[in-house]
């Protein structure tokens, strides 16, 4: 379901033909009148292919209107939000017309989704100088729990990037993009700089943190949650990849299909910390050996957040 291009041309799908979908903003007739509010529910009937790269839903009148992928949510996992999560959403919502990159990662960027996977998006927003200078200052994060949705402030997110979290580097190499504005392009065509040897230490640090998860579970509830176990072997791998060959593999190809039989429990635990300590081994060897800068380039990082928040002087 992840894939950029399957065989039959289809790119990047979030959503499969019937999937009832929930539409995330109001819909426009041809005039000025609103078609349905926002909120409205339809079912996908067209996925996005090479020459159409948006859905096509039928609404309960029979009427066809087509969307970009941002703009749905699954119908399943789509939450009403509380009174006070409707209340920030509203009070930051004109900083969402600031979202200058847009992408998917989780589970359908690594190529282990499935039916009943979230959608989650992050992305970049850039605040206009006038907002960003103001008494009020801006959102280091946007977030939107009912979709799925976070987005970084253009100086939170260099920073992130900069201690290489893998939240932030995911963003960056995520192959399922979907907004991609001119402001954006200087720092995805950069993105290199962030990949220091600091990924061995901020990995280390996320994998011991889902192994003292799974520890937990085991000395709680006498048994692993597999999906812990997955993504420890999973940040093991992405780590030793960026660490050897200098790149942020999101995809997890080749080793998809032990990741779904570790997710479903297919591989005994004392397999599994076997596995776990040789891709450890791994990781450590190509720490020791990678080519990659002590620290990030912080003086570029630097000029892409001047050019950046001038770029926002006159936008």
């Amino acid at each position: 379901m992840t894939d950029p291009q399957d065989n039959h041309g289809q790119v990047g799908r979030l959503f499969d033909i019937g999937n009832q979908v929930v539409v995330l903003r109001n819909v426009r007739g041809g005039g000025s009148r609103d078609l349905y509010p926002k909120g409205v529910v339809g079912i996908v009937v067209r996925l996005p292919c090479i020459d159409q790269t948006t859905y096509a839903i039928r609404f309960m009148d029979g009427s066809v209107e087509a969307f970009a992928g941002s703009e749905l949510a699954l119908l399943a996992k789509y939450r009403q939000p509380t009174e006070a999560q409707a209340q920030i959403h509203q009070e930051q919502s004109r900083f969402y017309d600031r979202i200058i990159y847009q992408c998917v990662i989780g589970s359908r960027a690594y190529g282990l989704s499935h039916e009943d996977s979230d959608v989650d998006r992050r992305g970049i927003y850039l605040p206009s100088a006038q907002d960003h200078w103001s008494l009020f200052g801006v959102p280091e994060q946007l977030e939107c729990e009912s979709t799925q949705e976070a987005y970084w402030e253009y100086q939170k997110f260099l920073i992130l990037a900069l201690k290489a979290n893998p939240n932030a580097l995911e963003c960056l190499y995520s192959p399922l993009i979907e907004k991609q504005e001119p402001a954006a392009l200087p720092l995805l065509e950069n993105r290199h700089i962030f990949l220091s040897q600091l990924v061995y230490q901020t990995f280390s640090g996320y994998v011991s943190s889902q192994f003292k998860k799974i520890q937990t579970d085991i000395r709680n509830q006498g048994q692993v949650k597999w999906k812990h176990a997955m993504h420890l072997i999973r940040l093991l791998i992405c780590g030793t990849e960026i660490l050897k060959n200098h790149h942020v593999a999101v995809d997890v190809g080749q080793h998809r299909q032990m990741l779904l039989e570790i997710r479903r429990g297919e591989i005994k635990w004392d397999q599994l910390d076997a596995l776990r300590k040789a891709f450890q081994k791994e990781f450590d060897r190509a720490f020791s050996s990678t080519s990659l800068p002590e620290r990030p380039d912080y003086a570029r990082a630097n000029e892409l957040l001047i050019q950046a928040r001038m770029e926002a002087m006159s936008h």
